[in-house]
């Protein structure tokens, strides 16, 4: 195979008629996962420098959702999962949470998502966080197209309650989204190599650019869009996510868009100058394999400071706005409409170099 692929700044969307009077009528409810919808299409990244409980509680309030990171003990993932359904009680957030009733049936409404691997421990780690209240589980490896992935799935379906959900992932090409699809997966989780801390692609050459990996495991989902597509990897601003929604995509995973957040892990370090940081680290980083006491051969990412953002509500806003703003300039009030009707067109560098502020 060697076909041209593209990534996020190799395409622009294209405008079309719109009779959208506000950008206040477009609806940004989408799906997560077969049985779980969301009210904004963000996940938070279950990586052990974005996501805990305190991101969790935030995503939820804002209507998207976070997925608690798997580097801990179960105890304490377990503790983490319920601080976050007792957060949903006692503010009543299911009053906030009205999504569309096609999307589930007898099911709890609010995803309360949580990552695993794929050893006979996790198996242990995810009956037991079901049973403190998870309903959405993320099989969290590299490479989801493999023989772990697909034991680990019929594992689980043959011991969990049909309301919790699997989402598996990460993968990249068509066959690895019907195969998966065909395993049972309630989701995919795509994207290989794109992320801000990634190293894959230079440590082993494989990977494909995140626009052509939607488009190929949106073709390779078998069901017409039952089981959602999660966009992972390379997403930097709103622009971005509008192009993974665009071309098929339900919702995204964002990790460096969201750390260095007040809700994000990690302690506020402040620098002689007074500037604010925070840690960011890949999840298969030296940083973050050592700091979990796991081996540390094949590391594929990196670590780094980033500066301290505030609150993560601040960024979601702005996301909201941009992505409205993309809606109305493709005509579509909803993002199911938006996967349908909207058109891309492949750019130079001379067009991606237009396309950002030039004159600064």
């Amino acid at each position: 195979m060697n076909n041209r692929a593209l990534t996020y700044d190799d395409i622009l969307l294209i405008p079309r008629y719109s009779e959208i009077k506000s950008r206040s009528y477009i609806d940004l409810r989408t799906k997560l996962s077969r049985n779980y919808g969301l009210l904004t299409p963000y996940v938070a990244s279950c990586m052990d420098t974005v996501c805990d409980s305190r991101m969790a509680m935030k995503m939820m309030e804002l209507g998207g959702v976070g997925c608690i990171h798997r580097f801990m003990c179960v105890t304490s993932q377990c503790n983490e999962v319920n601080k976050v359904k007792k957060f949903m009680v006692d503010n009543h957030m299911e009053e906030q949470w009205k999504i569309h009733t096609e999307w589930h049936t007898n099911i709890p409404q609010i995803p309360i998502m949580v990552a695993i691997g794929v050893s006979e421990d996790d198996i242990v780690r995810a009956e037991r966080l079901v049973e403190c209240g998870a309903n959405v589980l993320l099989i969290d490896v590299a490479h989801g197209h493999h023989k772990n992935v697909k034991l680990m799935l019929n594992k689980l379906f043959s011991i969990l309650p049909t309301h919790v959900d699997i989402i598996a992932g990460n993968i990249s090409t068509i066959q690895s989204a019907k195969d998966l699809c065909e395993w049972g997966a309630d989701g995919l989780r795509v994207g290989i190599g794109g992320g801000s801390l990634c190293t894959t692609r230079v440590q082993t050459g494989h990977g494909i650019p995140n626009v052509t990996s939607i488009i190929s495991c949106v073709k390779g989902e078998r069901d017409g869009g039952t089981i959602p597509v999660m966009a992972d990897g390379g997403i930097r601003n709103s622009g971005d996510i509008a192009k993974a929604l665009a071309v098929g995509a339900e919702c995204v995973m964002l990790g460096s868009l969201l750390a260095g957040t007040k809700e994000s892990p990690g302690n506020i370090v402040e620098r002689l100058d007074g500037s604010l940081y925070k840690r960011y680290r890949g999840s298969a980083s030296l940083e973050t394999k050592s700091t979990h006491n796991q081996s540390t051969k094949h590391i594929e990412g990196e670590s780094t400071t980033i500066p301290f953002k505030g609150s993560v509500s601040y960024i979601v806003e702005k996301l909201n706005d941009g992505l409205k703003s993309a809606l109305s300039y493709s005509g579509c009030r909803t993002i199911n409409e938006f996967n349908k009707n909207s058109g891309w067109v492949e750019i130079t560098n001379s067009g991606m170099l237009e396309s950002k502020p030039h004159l600064l």
